[in-house]
């Protein structure tokens, strides 16, 4: 069960910085040292993976890689695989908004001079500790990096319209290619093995705060990754690579037509039979990365909705049972026991509910959710010890936001919980603070509610294609009053 504590949701590329994008560097510490400060001690973060078209971290290029945008520059000109004249011009890439299209592109000609400095001048300790990460990492890396070498070759699509041979992974002809394309493979690892160094070191920042990270498990993985590439087997996949049938949840809050997300779907029947190696080596990765996974689409280790690849929506799907309790028993027997948070919200069963509870994982509560959807047990006042409770999360609106976009009925209902009116300056500091008395064992508010942001500042619409995963705060913003506020009403809710 997870202590009585709170915390702060945010992703790595919405911290502040002058490379266009958040890193891992330098100001990834100093929010670590506010997060001291305010007595907060869980950080939660969106998946680290490597995105791709649409900059979502829930569609990645892998499962267990990291986002190599997230690499810290400056650390890299430490590490000497950057001169101060790489860095000397950067571009005037906006504050507050990752700016994709143009930061990519950037950081990625850097990202390479980093790598092909590494290879031609490393220190003999350098390319050691490189190689004991290839070694102990090779049940992805290895797929990872060849994968990403080919996507280049290609000029970036799809790996279903590679050539033939590499699509379909021809052992003669894929050996071959491997063998005359070395550096390009090596510098995806590399990339991979900075990436993983500069994130634990940031990690164990953290714990030495007395901060623990919480990541995220998409149930999913994305259509086009080195998962489905390399594990083909593991997915309804025709004979070109295609899926035939796709992931995604019928129409609910956030959609009247459902969320066609496009995933593949799993051969359960495939996986259990390995005794669900895939999922384990998954779990693995994650479990190098944080200290308590959160997992997306719970619900989906239940049943999930099977759209056929045709439709152009989530209207027409059915329900599909999976085998959630036996996975679960199986990474439980793998790794012992592993503090782990149920996302079981959207549609969900007594069947959902039963698996959670036999797994003995808290789920989700989001405070908004109670006067939006009219849902006491999303009140905080009537949540139970044994779960995890939020404002909103990063698909819903910030909660200022949120109470400028709801009917009077809605707002009616906000004042009488609370026994009086707010304006929009005056709510956020009061649902947190009733957050963070409430019963729940923990709390996490997304960034922006700490600093009481509107609209402008969510992080996603979903469904709403492009403008998302974007939302920067600046330096300025994390203030010692701020902390101080929160310090106070942590101490004062014993968390």
């Amino acid at each position: 069960m997870l202590k009585r504590a709170s915390g702060i949701v945010l992703h790595p590329t919405s911290l502040p910085g002058p490379h266009g994008i958040g890193d891992l560097g330098a100001a990834a510490y100093r929010f670590l040292d506010w997060m001291a400060d305010a007595h907060q001690k869980i950080w939660q973060l969106l998946p680290l993976g490597p995105t791709s078209y649409g900059d979502s971290p829930y569609q990645c290029l892998s499962s267990m890689a990291g986002n190599t945008l997230l690499i810290s520059l400056d650390q890299l000109q430490e590490q000497g695989y950057l001169q101060a004249s790489d860095l000397a011009e950067v571009p005037p890439f906006p504050q507050d908004q990752v700016d994709y299209g143009w930061v990519i592109p950037w950081k990625k000609d850097l990202l390479a001079r980093a790598h092909a400095a590494f290879a031609e001048r490393a220190a003999p300790q350098q390319r050691a500790a490189y190689a004991a990460f290839c070694q102990e990492n090779a049940y992805w890396l290895d797929d990872y990096g060849v994968f990403c070498a080919l996507k280049d070759f290609h000029g970036g699509p799809a790996w279903t319209e590679w050539a033939p041979e590499y699509r379909s992974r021809q052992p003669e002809a894929l050996a071959a290619w491997i063998a005359q394309h070395g550096r390009e493979i090596e510098q995806h690892r590399f990339l991979q093995y900075e990436f993983y160094r500069q994130w634990g070191e940031l990690r164990r920042y953290a714990n030495a705060k007395g901060i623990e990270v919480m990541g995220d498990i998409p149930i999913f993985v994305a259509f086009d990754s080195a998962d489905t590439w390399a594990n083909q087997h593991l997915f309804y996949l025709d004979e070109n690579g295609n899926p035939t049938v796709v992931a995604g949840v019928p129409p609910d809050y956030f959609s009247a037509t459902g969320q066609r997300w496009g995933n593949p779907l799993y051969r359960w029947d495939v996986m259990q039979a390995d005794g669900f190696a895939w999922w384990k080596n998954r779990v693995r990765a994650l479990r190098s990365q944080v200290d308590i996974i959160r997992i997306d689409h719970f619900r989906g280790f239940e049943a999930y909705w099977e759209v056929p690849a045709s439709e152009p929506t989530a209207i027409h799907g059915q329900w599909v049972k999976a085998p959630g309790a036996e996975l679960f028993r199986a990474i439980r027997a793998e790794f012992g026991e592993i503090p782990i948070v149920a996302e079981d919200l959207g549609v969900i069963t007594q069947e959902v509910n039963e698996l959670r509870d036999g797994a003995g994982f808290p789920g989700m509560r989001i405070f908004q959710f109670g006067f939006s959807e009219n849902n006491p047990s999303f009140l905080a006042r009537n949540y139970i010890p044994h779960c995890v409770a939020y404002t909103g999360t990063h698909d819903n609106n910030t909660t200022r936001g949120w109470f400028k976009s709801i009917p009077q009925n809605e707002r009616d209902h906000l004042f009488h919980y609370f026994g009086c009116g707010f304006n929009e300056d005056e709510v956020v500091p009061a649902m947190i603070g009733e957050l963070w008395a409430s019963p729940a064992n923990t709390v996490l508010i997304p960034m922006q509610d700490v600093f009481n942001l509107g609209e402008e500042a969510r992080m996603n619409f979903p469904g709403k294609m492009g403008g998302n995963w974007a939302w920067r705060y600046r330096d300025a913003q994390l203030t010692p009053d701020l902390a101080h506020w929160f310090a106070r009403l942590t101490d004062e809710t014993n968390r």
